[in-house]
């Protein structure tokens, strides 16, 4: 007996015409998260399998798969010949350890028969399989409503497969079958989750991030390059473009009104984000902002931060609460680099009393006020790009 990962997917089923594409799509995907290992990824009637994993590497490809976009769930299954004694063995086998030591150690029998020359049907498998295990473990108990272990049987043209349970995926689709879009990165909670939502529906994602430096510190810097590390392990390869701010942001400060200092900020930010979007085949930016969270974020400045680019801006978190946001953040596993206590440029000169509706005719004349373009040039001509996997 071997053991094997079954890989289920969801909402591929619906694609058509077109589901052999994602279905080829989400099996490179499963190669590249498994590339350490050297598996064997193999496509079957609307499950995907993955063989040749070592026994002892199994925890770890199985929590790799799990962070696969466009994975329902996967299950830890015996292959076997299709016999009924190899079955049944490997069934006995399964539930050895459940049936040993389970508080409440009720089942219930499952089969798909998706080879039909099969001898049995799904139900007499299901009918024979509960008698053996209820021989092998006398304690077990049957409860077909609402049973603690599965026990199932999937009979498929080259072999059978039975295992004991699903384990979670991410869901979503394949990163890659919907295009490229550029994450405007900070140090906060927010940010990393848009960008996880907005790769859960097949965007690959880049990533840009702006730093003032002496103003933040390195410390700051790398604390980006975690959060891009971390949501990488769920959209795979991205490329962090550091951005040096310092010289617009002082300018800003400098020539500009004192409570138009946030937004205008952000403007030249979206710009630069634009620009390098467009250099490296991005069609799209991405942001962390919900509606209300601070005083950029009103409905006035949003539109006025819009006005600045041409291209979209995709706010996945645009109606999430902080609390919502947070929960998120914990479950993907960036909320605690997140809370790291340095600075980013967003928050080193936050004005007293930043204008919350303000009009997009007056922020053009505020921005008129300096030649901002060799600044921009210089910028983006000084940007450091990093590549995170």
């Amino acid at each position: 007996m071997e053991k094997v990962l079954l890989v289920r997917y969801a909402e591929i089923h619906l694609k058509g015409l077109n589901r052999p594409f994602f279905e080829r799509l989400l099996v490179d995907r499963i190669k590249q998260a498994l590339m350490p290992v050297r598996a064997s990824v193999e496509r079957e009637q609307g499950r995907i399998f993955v063989y040749g994993i070592p026994e002892e590497n199994i925890p770890e490809c199985t929590d790799r798969l799990c962070r696969v976009f466009g994975i329902h769930s996967l299950s830890i299954a015996q292959c076997v010949d299709k016999s009924w004694e190899a079955i049944r063995d490997a069934a006995i086998a399964e539930t050895k350890t459940f049936a040993e030591s389970a508080p409440v150690p009720t089942f219930k029998c499952f089969a798909r028969r998706s080879d039909k020359r099969f001898p049995m049907t799904s139900e007499e498998i299901c009918r024979e399989l509960g008698h053996e295990l209820l021989e092998a473990y006398p304690n077990l108990r049957v409860d077909v409503h609402h049973p603690v272990l599965p026990v199932t049987v999937e009979i498929r043209q080259s072999n059978a497969f039975v295992y004991t349970g699903e384990v979670p995926g991410a869901g979503g689709m394949p990163v890659g079958s919907n295009g490229k879009a550029m994450l405007l990165i900070s140090g906060g909670i927010d940010s990393p989750v848009a960008g996880y939502m907005i790769a859960k529906r097949g965007v690959m994602l880049d990533a840009v991030h702006f730093y003032s430096y002496p103003y933040t510190s390195e410390r700051a810097r790398d604390k980006v390059i975690e959060l891009t590390k971390l949501v990488s392990r769920y959209a795979g390869r991205i490329n962090l473009y550091l951005v040096p701010f310092t010289e617009i942001q002082m300018t800003i400060y400098d020539k500009c009104p004192s409570t138009e200092t946030t937004v205008l900020m952000r403007r030249l930010m979206m710009k630069i984000a634009e620009r390098i979007a467009a250099d490296t085949g991005s069609l799209a930016l991405i942001t962390g902002e919900s509606i209300g969270q601070v005083a950029s974020q009103t409905i006035e400045s949003l539109c006025v931060t819009d006005d600045a680019v041409h291209m979209p801006v995709f706010r996945p978190l645009i109606g999430f609460d902080k609390e919502e946001i947070i929960e998120k953040a914990q479950k993907i596993g960036t909320f605690e680099t997140s809370i790291l206590p340095y600075e980013d440029c967003c928050t080193v000169f936050v004005p007293k009393h930043p204008v919350t509706k303000p009009k997009v005719d007056k922020l053009r004349e505020s921005e008129a006020l300096v030649d901002f373009e060799p600044m921009i040039e210089k910028a983006i001509a000084e940007t450091e790009r990093m590549d995170i996997c």
